[in-house]
């Protein structure tokens, strides 16, 4: 957790908040403490106001209607899933043992409501201000504002599918080619070592769903369930 600290630059008041953050309810059940359930609806609604602040200084243009759509896509569950995995936080969390052995680590719900959590706990421990080190490290430069209105977290859907069967998967970066500020990146995703997918993309991320799109087609024209 420590290491976690450091990533952000926080250095917690009460070290406690932080740890019942990553607290499932399932850890929290055997162990008799407190989950981060709490913590996850103080985040919910800090993450709102962070993100609602900045669409409404960048979009001056925009309506209400437009400005909530916007951050209804940012703070969904697909957006807080990238936010997460961008720190790594499904490494950190607590689990209760049953929930360990079923691939709960891994589960695309539990890593959005602790990322929610981490920023609720920042927010009770340090107040506003600090929460933006979360904000602008994670959440500003993965954010799902600028990708179609109809994004599907690819990445996610196959993970969850694999992770039954105990399956790894890897993505590795083959190619990027054009200047800094106008790159294109080829992605190859492997299950057990074999390529499933390759994509394209502006970005790491982009490229990478984009493969694990094409890993599954694969699977589904293998008449594969998911």
């Amino acid at each position: 957790m420590n290491e976690l600290e450091k990533y952000f630059d926080l250095d917690f008041n009460n070290k406690k908040l932080l740890e019942i953050a990553l607290t499932h309810s399932s850890f929290a059940n055997e162990n008799n403490c407190e989950s981060n359930e709490r913590l996850e609806f103080i985040g919910d609604a800090v993450l709102d106001l962070l993100m609602g602040k900045y669409l409404y200084t960048k979009h001056k243009d925009y309506h209400e209607g437009d400005l909530t759509k916007k951050r209804a896509k940012n703070v969904c569950e697909s957006a807080l899933v990238e936010y997460a995995k961008e720190c790594n936080l499904k490494k950190y969390l607590l689990l209760g043992k049953g929930e360990e052995k079923s691939g709960g680590r891994n589960r695309v719900a539990l890593q959005a409501d602790a990322f929610e959590a981490l920023i609720g706990a920042v927010y009770i421990d340090k107040g506003l201000d600090e929460t933006y080190k979360i904000f602008n490290k994670v959440v500003l430069p993965v954010s799902l504002e600028d990708r179609e209105e109809n994004f599907v977290d690819y990445k996610s859907y196959l993970q969850e599918l694999v992770q039954s069967d105990k399956r790894t998967l890897e993505y590795k970066i083959i190619a990027e080619k054009g200047p800094s500020h106008d790159k294109e990146f080829t992605t190859r995703v492997y299950m057990d070592e074999i390529l499933m997918g390759e994509g394209l993309g502006k970005s790491k991320k982009i490229a990478e769903q984009n493969a694990a799109e094409m890993a599954l087609k694969k699977l589904a024209m293998r008449s594969i369930k998911f």
